[in-house]
């Protein structure tokens, strides 16, 4: 049986108005045009893949148009043990997995994170507010052999003009501003974007939390349906909405059975 990875370290403490609409159909498009070409599963086992953050060799950047301030992705250290550290400045821009993988094999997925704040700005229910210090994207891709006439069209026309086919559909789990009155909420920009309050508020900034869930479980509850098959990984510190600025970090990420 597999047991989850887990490293020896103590809990460890924190170093201590561009366009919005490009977060919703446009931040799709522009994210599958990075994903396309990074396709099939590159493990075998229970694990699927598991990223220590030595390096950043197995993740591509995103940015969007018009945000000219990008957040940024570096590797850090702390004794013997390295992650990534994640910074926005009224900025925003991800790191995306190069690798796809199927989620019907491969449905749990696992982290740690850390934060320095939340934006006080934040606010999962408005645009203006649709910032984070951390998130992570499970990105599902768009198949149009199974399509509706009307995504079909959709669709094809976002391929038309950004070359490659956006993403079917996201689940977005965010250490969020404040706690909701549910789990589950609709991004503010698009019902495609499902987003999963994991953490929220500044009581446990500061601290390491590792993170677990079942991302197949996670979709039939959030869209009603089953997920297309395959799905990508990104990581995200945004706050060009709220135009603040925090530190995070992620220690390790792995897709296991």
């Amino acid at each position: 049986m597999y047991t989850p990875y887990r490293k020896d370290r103590t809990t460890a403490t924190g170093r201590t108005r561009p366009r919005r609409a490009v977060k919703g159909f446009l931040f799709l498009c522009i994210l599958s045009a990075i994903l396309l070409p990074a396709q099939g599963e590159s493990g075998a086992g229970d694990i699927l893949f598991h990223d220590d953050f030595v390096d950043l060799d197995q993740w591509k950047p995103l940015t969007f148009p018009k945000i000219e301030a990008h957040s940024t992705y570096t590797i850090e250290a702390e004794g013997d043990t390295s992650f990534l550290r994640t910074e926005s400045r009224a900025s925003a821009s991800a790191l995306v997995h190069r690798d796809t993988f199927d989620v019907t094999q491969y449905r749990k997925v696992r982290w740690r994170w850390r934060i320095e704040h939340v934006y006080e700005g934040g606010n999962a229910e408005e645009k203006s507010g649709d910032d984070y210090p951390i998130r992570i994207y499970v990105m599902f891709r768009y198949d149009p052999d199974v399509g509706s006439f009307g995504e079909k069209l959709t669709y094809g026309v976002a391929k038309a003009f950004y070359g490659a086919y956006p993403p079917h559909s996201t689940l977005n789990y965010i250490w969020s501003n404040r706690s909701q009155h549910k789990r589950i909420m609709q991004s503010p920009y698009t019902d495609r974007s499902q987003m999963i309050i994991l953490q929220s508020g500044n009581e446990r900034a500061g601290q390491w939390i590792t993170e677990t869930v079942d991302i197949l479980q996670d979709y039939r509850e959030a869209f009603g349906k089953e997920p297309p098959a395959e799905a990508s990984i990104a990581v995200m510190n945004d706050s060009d909405n709220t135009g603040e600025g925090s530190v995070s970090s992620v220690d390790f990420i792995e897709v296991y059975r």
